[in-house]
């Protein structure tokens, strides 16, 4: 028996098909595929500094994101970033990267697979997260470009504030737990009118 080349894999998000009935002040959508590369390097050392370069920007301090360029780049870490980009990206910028790092002590690792995006916008939001997420995100705790690793709901999120408020957000999760962040996103919205 040979295998048919002609058959390719499917490629199929965590949140497939996932369409919530959420409140009119909330929305909710899976952002999937987004390329995801983890970079370790010594904050300000030599790898660090050939990242920046080949990006166009510095890399962002801590609990910040660097969201205005076609590469983001969010701070997971003293010594760790993630790059997200556009979707099949992966290998172009693995490749420019490694390559600007040549010899300095640092690494670019393809984390695409490892994690998905929930994009969530409106009113709501900041309620809604402070039912599973002890982080202030009134008004003035969660400015646009916050970036936190911390836990939703006892799942592992990078909380990144895209829009101040906060009035639109990522939630960057890993794909194992996507479909209880959604399942839990859903329920904590019932008192809203959800459903």
């Amino acid at each position: 028996m040979t295998a048919d080349s002609s058959l390719r894999p499917v490629r199929t998000s965590p949140l497939a098909g996932w369409d919530p009935a959420l409140p009119p002040g909330l929305s909710a959508r899976e952002v999937p595929f987004r390329t995801q590369l983890t970079l370790r390097a010594a904050p300000g050392g030599a790898a660090a500094r050939a990242v920046a370069e080949y990006l166009g920007h510095p890399l962002p301090g801590p609990r910040t994101a660097h969201l205005d360029a076609d590469v983001e780049v969010l701070w997971l870490g003293p010594d760790e970033w993630l790059l997200v980009a556009a979707p099949d990206r992966a290998t172009e910028l693995t490749t420019g990267l490694r390559a600007a790092i040549g010899d300095a002590f640092g690494s670019v690792t393809d984390t695409s697979a490892q994690r998905t995006v929930l994009a969530l916008a409106g009113d709501l939001l900041p309620d809604v997260l402070a039912h599973g997420c002890a982080l202030d995100l009134g008004p003035g705790g969660a400015p646009a470009g916050t970036c936190h690793t911390t836990l939703l709901a006892q799942a592992g999120v990078t909380l990144v504030v895209r829009e101040a408020g906060p009035r639109q957000a990522w939630l960057v999760v890993r794909s194992s737990f996507a479909g209880y962040l959604a399942a839990w996103l859903t329920d904590a919205c019932v008192e809203y009118g959800a459903g």
